[in-house]
């Protein structure tokens, strides 16, 4: 049987009303249960586990093979490693090391660091535009850019 392209039947509806708002609720419960850290400011790691979580509760409201107790239950087992991996991180910096990215020098005393920025992969106009968001108009104001774990380029002017 072809499934319908507007409407399947007000059970449907309902289906996802009543999953969405539980498998909604209860992923705010559990982010607030575990702490500020869970989804703080974004590096790769915790932007990858945000992904997770959002496809996690998408599945739970849109898909009806996935009951919600169990999508409910994916999504706590997805917050207790995140707590788990964040927890270990802060306890031990060779643990640290291998999920968490370090903060990179691309500009440094108005020079650009071409290897580091080959590597980083980002350009002298993304850089440009960086510092011009910081109000500054000349590499000679500047004393310095960072690439910092979640991504943004944090702009240091000159003394």
């Amino acid at each position: 049987m072809d499934t319908p392209i507007f409407f399947d039947d007000w059970a449907g509806i309902g289906r996802i009303i009543i999953t969405g708002v539980l498998g909604y609720a209860a992923l705010i419960v559990m982010l607030r249960t575990s702490g500020k850290r869970t989804l703080s400011k974004f590096n790769a790691f915790d932007f990858i586990v945000t992904i997770c979580l959002g496809s996690m509760l998408s599945s739970i409201i849109i898909t009806k093979s996935v009951p919600l107790v169990e999508g409910i239950v994916g999504l706590g087992l997805l917050i207790i490693l995140q707590f788990g991996i964040t927890w270990l991180s802060v306890r031990s910096r060779t643990f640290e090391t291998l999920v968490k990215s370090n903060p990179t020098l691309l500009v440094h005393r108005g020079a650009y660091q071409d290897k580091a920025m080959r590597a980083e992969r980002v350009s002298k106009e993304e850089i440009f535009a960086a510092v011009h968001a910081n109000g500054l108009t000349e590499m000679s104001d500047l004393h310095s850019v960072v690439l910092e774990t979640d991504g943004s380029l944090n702009v240091f002017k000159a003394v």
